[in-house]
């Protein structure tokens, strides 16, 4: 077990560095809750195993990814493939060898973790099966970037958002629809509880910042320059399709509904 626990760890410690924007050791001991000499020594296992690894003039890391070139499958094609994988191979071992091929492959745009990160593929497939058996869960340690606090969450879920980052779900606590992010989801325990709350579920589509819908929305309208919008698009790659050129003003404009405005405030904040 203590060594499936490394290697888990290992796995999020990849999937974590190949994603923008690049991660301090700070960050990385406190988000894999080990040591900074930990983290370290695993920097050194990466570049023995032929990870490009590489640090920012601000001290941060992160991998360069270069993907093969090889046969490439459309959106359609790709999202269809994966649904069909994730619907009917879920006790198959390859399941996680055939998405990894059909993301690399392809032109859908996906969070490599949910495909390669062996944690990340199990938490989907215990939510699948709860809403399959309409049996309730645990959603162990979710961090919420809304309250800033570690967690369990009963909950009852009953869909998937586009992509599979997130997992739409009735929290039983506050008796609200709600989404959670797959990759703040530590691990899921089946309760053995039926559904209680069907006719409560409503489906909860996040907005660009992954934010689920709670009876306010805000609107947002900003003028940015190119580095900012590069870094807005890094770190909430959603936002893309709302950033237009504006060509007599010679900058970007950022106009989008949202459902929360903390995203954008530390966003802004950062920029200063």
């Amino acid at each position: 077990m203590l060594n499936q626990h490394k290697i888990l760890r290992v796995l999020k410690l990849i999937s974590y560095l190949e994603q923008s924007p690049s991660k301090s050791i700070g960050y990385l001991s406190q988000t894999l809750e080990t040591t900074d000499r930990t983290i370290y020594r695993y920097f050194d296992l990466l570049r023995e195993c032929g990870f490009d690894l590489q640090r920012d003039e601000h001290n941060r890391f992160f991998i360069i990814d270069e993907r093969s070139n090889g046969i490439r499958f459309s959106q359609e094609e790709a999202q269809l493939l994966k649904e069909l994988v994730l619907t009917y191979s879920k006790q198959n071992k390859l399941k996680d060898s055939l998405l990894t091929k059909i993301y690399l492959g392809s032109e859908i745009q996906m969070v490599a973790s949910h495909l390669v990160n062996a944690k990340n593929g199990k938490v989907i497939e215990r939510l699948a099966l709860s809403m399959g058996n309409k049996e309730q869960v645990i959603l162990r340690k979710y961090q919420s970037i809304n309250t800033e606090k570690i967690s369990d969450r009963l909950v009852e879920p009953f869909g998937f958002t586009d992509n599979y980052q997130t997992v739409m779900a009735f929290e039983i606590d506050s008796e609200k629809n709600k989404t959670f992010n797959i990759d703040r989801i530590a691990y899921v325990d089946f309760t053995g509880k039926p559904f209680k709350n069907i006719k409560q579920f409503q489906n909860q589509v996040p907005d660009v910042f992954g934010f689920s819908y709670s009876g306010k929305t805000f609107s947002i309208e900003l003028e940015l320059g190119l580095k900012d919008v590069l870094l807005l698009k890094d770190q909430y790659p959603e936002t893309s399709p709302f950033i237009h050129y504006n060509h007599r003003k010679n900058n970007y404009e950022f106009k989008v509904q949202v459902n929360d405005m903390q995203p954008i405030d530390r966003f802004m904040r950062g920029m200063e």
